[in-house]
C-alpha cells in the first residue's frame, strides 16, 4: 500500500507511546511510504517550534526520511479543505499515488477521501490493517 503519514501522525509518534509510534516502529514496514518537502519542513518546523528537537537527531525520523519516497506536490484547481494548509498532504497523496492518508487532522479526516484516496485516523488505519492479517 501507498500511504502519506500526516506530520501529527509523527509528531505523535516520536513524542508519545501509543498507536502512532506502533504504526510508524512496526506497521508500515511493508508499505511504501510518500511525502514532500513542505511536509518534511513542516515536520522540522514543529518539532523545532513545540519540542525544541532536531529532527536530524531523532534516529526514527531518519529512519522515516530514508525510507520514504519524496514527490513533488501536485497542483491542486481549486482548494479542498476546509484548513488551506492540509492541501498539500492532499497534493502530496495525488502525486505520489498514495492509496492512503493517515492523519488525526479532523480538517482532513472530515473528507474521509480524496480523488480516490482514502483518508484514515491512525486507528482506521491500525484496523484495516488488522483486517487484512
Amino acid at each position: 500500500m501507498r500511504l502519506v503519514l500526516d506530520t501529527n501522525v509523527l509528531i505523535a509518534a516520536v513524542v508519545a507511546e501509543g498507536l502512532c509510534r506502533d504504526i510508524v516502529r512496526r506497521r508500515i514496514k511493508a508499505h511504501t511510504l510518500i511525502t514532500s518537502q513542505p511536509l518534511l519542513d513542516e515536520l522540522a518546523d514543529t518539532l523545532r517550534a513545540k519540542f525544541s528537537v532536531e529532527p536530524g537527531d531523532l534516529p526514527l525520523l531518519a529512519a522515516y526520511r530514508d525510507r520514504a519516497e519524496v514527490v513533488q506536490p501536485a497542483a491542486l484547481s481549486a482548494p479542498v479543505c476546509r484548513d488551506p494548509d492540509d492541501d498539500v498532504v492532499l497534493a502530496t497523496a495525488l502525486a505520489g499515488m498514495a492509496q492512503v492518508i493517515v492523519s488525526g487532522d479532523a480538517d482532513l479526516l472530515t473528507l474521509s477521501a480524496y480523488e480516490g484516496i482514502r483518508i484514515l485516523s491512525p486507528r482506521q488505519f491500525a484496523e484495516l490493517l488488522d483486517a487484512k492479517i
